[in-house]
């Protein structure tokens, strides 16, 4: 037995129901007792892991069988050493250590020499089990004595002895404690140290502490008891039979998985008959058995479940019954065996409890013991599934008395490894692993047939025809004797047929049918009876063929000697056997020979024998390779025999040269090629799946399946994915366990967890899975439906390809973006292959223009195929559809016309309108026409009615008007005044009239303005309300009335809206020059301005008085020069110009005026102040300016040292909290991600709907220089970045000023001013890369990520993007400035 945790870990990866361990007839009692209520509770909660295997079949992997060697006398029992491998067989004279790989003994331990068994033979040992923490093994005889052999010294001792012998031991599954049953119907118990824990009596005659409660809910009597009618109320006497006489009356002791419970069926003195008890790990008796009759003596307990399995002799048959472990029957299965044909010796559970493992023996009767007749033993692996039990294997040793089994075991840590002894000294062991028997066609004749193997019958189900779940199948087939195998056809002409191994070494070979079922042994089940529409094609027996194996020297022939047989030829199987020794496999062929007899034969032809063990064989049905894969991994390329060489073996290699090997034996094979090369897939029994020589592709992979070029699998994420090979690279599948899916994947699809694929429909999008439930479900995948829509196109068979789209809700946009230029050169088969109106229309109804093969069904190859790029997609198709339906009959397809204007980008209402308004006037004579009123009711369905009156009414034919009304709800009275007012209007205000209720403004005023001077004003409310002044003008001459008028409404629409200017134009246009002045005036446009005032023939007094004012304003706006030009030049005031340009700094033009009109004492007195003024002030701009920039610069570099330092965890939040605060007074614009950040984002989204002057004054507020805040570092950049910008600036308005000052000799003055902005220029240069650096952006936007973030620095840069960086002028931030070097502002002279 394996360590304890093995147990653990089979639990957590398959924790079957007992609920399905009951028959299919039986539903699940809910049954609890005092003792065992709170585990019923779990048991029944538990997930059927299991159940999925009904679709599958266990087939052999590998089978050893040594016969070459001979132990001390006759074997009796076994035991497996799991760390090296070898067996432990106990006989009547001690015990043997047999190697099966080298088929050596290993050694011997004699009981005689030591006297603990008698040397005439007649002694036993009933316990034998491998203690690998002790290097031990322990054997109990039935004389009593409990020995411990040590491996390491080869010591034996006697560790106990009993006197009344020993008539059983068992080891608890953790190894940590040991029941012996005694011949006084005793139960000892012990640790694993051989001390002495307890000893009661097996027999006891309380109940246990489970014992149940009465609730009182009244008597028997008192109760209904359903059809067995009143008379069940009375108590019947239950004759209650002995043992049967061929029970060895011995006791038999099982552990549960977890080792907390044990049960023991013992022969009761009382009755005679089997009892069974369930004792605790403490032994104490824990619950009874109800009193069962003809209870045999096989007991064995589920692993992983709540349920103890044993045997039962009815009067009709003899089945599998479960107990629960408060005694209670729960659920059973019968045997295919008739009353008193087989005795049951013994039941084993593999250790994950998904086989149950049955030992049988032939009865014998009085005459066959008479002449010393043997009997006939079998072992049986049955498993369940959908509360259904299936016979999967049978293995028939038959009579011969050397080939008689003596001991049976699973493996402890391969849970399909069987072990078995037989008295010959024989050893067997079988490696099983499941498998799905399927057809393998490519093509629609294929049936898509899964079979499954239930004793002598095969179970088969044609998916392409039905889907019918499990236990049920559509039909099944009756052979002579149980089957093994089960194989289908590799020709794709021939996939349906399948042929059946059955242990009697014959294979079967059934022939898909015509249809009529005319083979008795095949038996219709769930669908295709009488009553039935559904009709089955069924198979027919073509001929059952006996293996010819060589004759044997007489040795012994065990079951399944031929093992993975594949149907790979018309008339030839591959198979696998033994080879000389157990080392080796022979593969050989096996031939139908050509015999006009009754019975075929089939000869086993070129043997060619491989070193190594071969667990898996895959052949490709197209390129007729076949594959071996050995127990290492290796991979082996079989080939075939030739007139030059004989059928021989090679390692497989790549077109690299390399050999292709596994780093783990695979349980399942498939050949496929990827990139040009033929490759090797595999699964593993631990979901790990590979392809040649790469490395581990996936590790999750629960089941997959190849079909054309598609690779599908599904993984323990509970998707199944569907790849293309021929789309897929070997790069990207060896990427397959990190590829993350992207939306739109078609090869993605989420699944049931626990889903199985079961097979593939060929030319179909059906997808068969097995829910863990048992239960099956039919998908269709993404990829594989949209690759048959694809083949329809490429063939051209739209109809196909359309009832597979609508069926399945594909968006028929792929029919047109698939090949947008092959679709449009076949407009006409489409059509005629659709045929259906209705269906043309809801492929126009649902085009758009998107290309659905770039967004929702992307797919590479089709990338070079693009739409037109001119022109619109649906326009496009809508009119080619359209032209080509007019062609061939516009009559038929008159509705699907209609939709195509309908539904072009801008719907072409109105056209479709008349094509129905011509269906009233002239209806047509064609048959397959249709009527107006059904083109009207067609467009109604299309178009909403209300918008189909208005497009209606703007035709301005009121016949159609009123053909539409009357379709549409609309109330008589609503329409009909409206209807009736319109006729009686002239014609142009009538469709003013409507244009205007359709709310067409352009044309409305079009048509107004035909109607004449009397509906001006109505034209002139109507071109204000609808703010139409451009389109207005439009109609009228420019010398019109009407147009000036138009233009005055015009000009002070404008004004109202502050565009002063514009409004000013046009009221200059049309000549209202005072309006035209009073615009200008208020834009400060002084040229326009006077300019009006000329043509208005103003004043000399009033045209000064204007200049004042305006030169007033424009020295408000700090328009100096301009100020100074008005007031020289209309206001004839040069003092007042001169000072104006003074102030503005215009030092040039002062003096040019000076000197002009003569007034040099203006030099002294107005012209010398102002320089040496503005020299002030530029020294004391430029101090503060460089004094800021120096502080700013350094705080910069100071908060930036704190956050870099957060990020690197030398700081923590709580810094600022400490007792240095005054230290890190900086600190706290760390907290940027939860605390004062949250302030400011909130404070932002507040202010989101004020004016703008708050709106700014907020954005102030985000880059806020106070220290701490949280973008502090953002707004001393951007503050540093102003001054740059400010003092590059200066550099022309300094230039001017020094100038005048070297000019009036002020020297010194200029020189010191030259210097302090040549060293502040150099000053913000040399500071610029400091300030900017490279990764500053990068840093600023990014979060910081990595190994030495915080949980801090991660938020804060989280939050930064957030509260920082939102609108262009904040990306700007991070440029830096560049300073203008072109202009030549310092004086050489100074």
């Amino acid at each position: 037995m394996g360590p304890p945790f093995l147990y653990l870990c089979d639990q957590m990866s398959s924790i079957p129901s007992a609920l399905s361990e009951g028959s299919s007839d039986v539903s699940p009692p809910l049954r609890q007792g005092a003792a065992g209520g709170s585990e019923a509770a779990v048991w029944r909660s538990e997930v059927r892991a299991f159940t999925a295997l009904a679709m599958r079949n266990l087939r052999l992997q590998h089978s050893l069988h040594c016969s070459g060697w001979q132990g001390l006398g006759t074997p009796l029992c076994l035991a497996v050493r799991a760390d090296t491998g070898t067996v432990l067989v106990g006989s009547d004279l001690g015990i043997t250590e047999l190697d099966p790989h080298t088929e050596q003994v290993v050694s011997k331990v004699s009981l005689v020499e030591e006297a603990f068994l008698p040397e005439d033979g007649t002694g036993c040992i009933v316990g034998i089990e491998d203690l690998p923490d002790q290097e031990s093994f322990c054997v109990a005889t039935a004389s009593g004595d409990v020995i411990l052999y040590n491996l390491t010294s080869n010591q034996l001792e006697c560790v106990g002895s009993v006197d009344s012998g020993l008539t059983g031991m068992s080891w608890s599954p953790d190894q940590e404690l040991v029941v012996l049953t005694t011949g006084q119907e005793t139960i000892i118990m012990m640790t694993k140290d051989f001390d002495p824990i307890t000893e009661v009596r097996i027999h006891q005659d309380d109940f246990g502490v489970g014992k149940f409660i009465t609730v009182g809910w009244g008597k028997k009597e008192t109760q209904f008891h359903g059809t067995e009618g009143k008379a069940a109320a009375h108590h019947k006497p239950v004759e209650i039979e002995p043992a049967l006489p061929w029970d060895d009356q011995k006791s038999r002791v099982t552990w549960r998985g977890d080792g907390q419970l044990f049960a023991i069926s013992a022969i009761c003195p009382v009755t005679g008959s089997r009892k069974l008890r369930i004792w605790s790990r403490e032994c104490v008796l824990q619950s009874t058995s109800e009193t069962v009759s003809g209870l045999e003596q096989a007991l064995c307990w589920k692993p992983s479940g709540s349920l103890i399995a044993s045997t039962q002799q009815k009067l009709n048959k003899h089945s599998v019954v479960f107990f629960e472990q408060n005694g209670l029957l729960h659920g059973e299965f019968s045997l295919p065996f008739d009353k008193d044909q087989v005795k049951v010796k013994e039941l084993f559970w593999n250790s994950d409890s998904t086989v149950l493992a049955v030992w049988l023996e032939d009865l014998r009767s009085a005459d066959d013991e008479a002449k010393d007749v043997q009997q006939n033993t079998y072992v049986q692996l049955w498993t369940v599934g959908n509360y259904h039990w299936y016979l999967k294997q049978s293995l028939h040793f038959g009579c011969d008395r050397a080939g008689r089994i003596v001991s049976l075991m699973w493996d402890p840590e391969s849970p399909y490894r069987l072990h078995i002894l037989c008295s010959g000294w024989r050893y067997l062991s079988y490696n099983w692993h499941w498998t799905t028997d399927r057809s393998t066609g490519e093509d629609s004749s294929d049936f898509a047939n899964v079979a499954v193997i239930n004793g002598d019958k095969v179970l088969v189900t044609p998916f392409r025809q039905v889907v019918v779940p499990p236990p049920m199948c559509a039909y099944q087939l009756q052979l002579p004797c149980a089957v093994n195998q089960i194989m289908f056809s590799s020709d794709p002409q021939r996939s349906n047929d399948f042929a059946v191994l059955t242990t009697d070494n014959r294979i079967s070979v059934y022939q898909a049918g015509d249809g009529v079922n005319q083979d008795s042994t095949v038996k219709i089940d769930a669908v295709g009876g009488r009553g039935s529409k559904m009709r089955i094609t069924t198979p027919k027996l073509v001929k059952a063929y006996r293996i010819n194996f060589e004759e044997g020297k007489g040795e012994f022939s065990k079951p399944l000697q031929l093992r993975m047989i594949t149907w790979v030829k018309e008339n030839t199987f591959l198979g696998l056997s033994q080879g000389p020794r157990t080392s080796q496999t022979v593969v050989c062929q096996l031939v139908i020979l050509s015999e006009e007899t009754q019975e075929g034969a089939i000869r086993i032809r070129s043997p060619v024998t491989v070193d190594g063990h071969v667990i898996s064989l895959c052949h490709n049905q197209k390129t007729k390779t076949v594959a071996l894969e050995l127990a290492s991994g290796q991979i082996l390329r079989y080939l075939w025999a030739t007139d030059s060489s004989d059928a021989c073996v090679k390692p497989w290699r790549s077109t690299t040269g390399c050999l292709v090997q596994f780093s783990q034996p695979c349980i399942q094979t498939a050949l496929c090629t990827i990139d040009g090369e033929e490759m090797v897939l595999g699964l593993t029994e631990r979901s790990r799946f590979f392809i040649n020589d790469l490395e581990q592709i996936a590790s999750n992979i629960t089941s997959f399946i190849m079909y054309e070029e598609f690779l599908l699998f599904t993984d323990h994420s509970h998707t199944c994915r569907c790849l293309s090979l021929k789309t897929t690279s070997l790069k990207a599948l060896s990427q397959l366990s990190s590829s993350v899916s992207q939306p739109n994947d078609e090869t993605v699809r989420r699944v049931e967890r626990g889903s199985r694929i079961v097979t593939v429909v060929p030319q179909d999008t059906k997808l068969l899975l097995q829910m863990p439930r048992g239960n099956l479900e039919v998908v269709h995948h993404r990829a594989l439906l949209l690759a048959q829509v694809r083949k329809y196109l490429d063939s051209l068979k739209f109809k196909e390809a359309f009832e597979c789209m609508r069926k399945l809700r594909i968006n028929l946009n792929l029919i047109y973006d698939h090949n947008p230029k092959v679709f449009l050169e076949n407009v006409e088969n489409f059509l005629k292959q659709i045929n259906s109106i209705n269906y043309i229309n809801l492929f126009l109804t649902e085009l758009k223009e998107e290309d659905v093969t770039k967004t929702m069904y992307p797919y590479l190859l089709n990338s070079s195929i693009s739409a037109p790029e001119i022109g619109n997609k649906v326009d496009i198709v809508c009119d080619a559809l359209r032209n080509t339906m007019e062609r061939i009959n516009p009559h038929k397809y008159s509705l699907s016309i209609l939709t195509c204007h309908v539904r072009k980008r801008i719907p072409e209402l109105e056209t479709a309108l008349q094509k129905v308004h011509e269906l009233r006037v002239n209806p047509p004579s064609d048959p397959e026409a249709v009527s107006a009123e059904e083109a009207l009711k067609h467009l109604l369905f299309l178009v909403d009615v209300n918008e189909l009156y208005d497009y209606a009414v703007g035709t301005y034919d009121f016949d159609l008007v009123m053909m539409v009304a009357e379709k549409s709800q609309k109330d008589p009275k609503e329409y009909l005044p409206f209807l009736n007012k319109l006729k009686k209007m002239e014609t142009n205000y009538q469709r003013y009239t409507i244009d205007k209720y359709l709310k067409r403004y352009t044309t409305a005023v079009n048509h107004l303005s035909k109607c004449g001077p009397q509906h001006f004003t109505e034209l002139l409310n109507l071109v204000k309300d609808q703010q139409m002044y451009n389109e207005a003008l439009k109609l009228f001459l420019v010398n019109s009335q009407e147009y000036k008028n138009i233009s005055i409404a015009y000009g002070e629409y404008l004004s109202e809206k502050q565009y002063y200017e514009q409004a000013g134009l046009i009221f200059a246009r049309c000549g209202e020059c005072e309006k035209a002045l009073e615009a200008f005036l208020l834009c400060n446009s002084w040229q326009q301005a006077f300019c009006m005032i000329a043509r208005l023939n103003y004043t000399e007094d009033k045209l000064v008085s204007m200049a004042r004012t305006i030169s007033g304003r424009l020295m408000e706006q700090r328009r100096y020069s301009e100020a100074a030009l008005i007031l020289e030049q209309y206001a004839k005031d040069y003092e007042e110009a001169i000072t104006s340009l003074l102030e503005g700094a215009a030092w040039e033009e002062s003096l040019r005026l000076i000197y002009k009109y003569n007034r040099t004492d203006i030099l002294e007195t107005n012209l010398k102040p102002s320089i040496l003024e503005a020299h002030s002030n530029h020294m004391t701009f430029l101090d503060s300016q460089k004094t800021l920039f120096i502080r700013h610069k350094s705080r910069l570099a100071v908060v930036r040292e704190i956050k870099e330092k957060a990020q690197e965890g030398f700081l923590d939040e709580e810094v600022a909290d400490g007792p240095d605060t005054d230290l890190y007074s900086e600190a706290s614009s760390l907290r940027s991600a939860s605390g004062m950040s949250s302030k400011y984002s909130h404070s932002n989204s507040r202010v989101s709907a004020r004016s703008s002057k708050n709106r700014r004054k907020a954005e102030r507020k985000r880059h806020s220089l106070k220290e701490g805040s949280p973008l502090e570092d953002i707004a001393l950049l951007e503050a540093l970045g102003e001054i740059i910008c400010t003092v590059d600036k200066l550099t022309g308005e300094v230039h001017r000023l020094l100038k005048v000052l070297v000019l009036f000799g002020f020297d010194i003055l200029a020189s010191e001013l030259q210097q302090v902005l040549e060293g502040a220029l150099q000053l913000v240069e040399k500071s610029i890369p400091d300030i900017w650096q490279a990764d500053l952006k990068k840093a600023a936007v990014c979060p910081v990520l990595g190994p030495d973030s915080t949980v801090n620095s991660i938020t804060a840069s989280l939050q930064q993007p957030r509260n920082g960086i939102t609108t262009q002028q904040d990306e700007d931030i991070f440029v830096p400035p560049k300073l203008n070097k072109n202009v030549k502002w310092k004086l050489n002279i100074l």
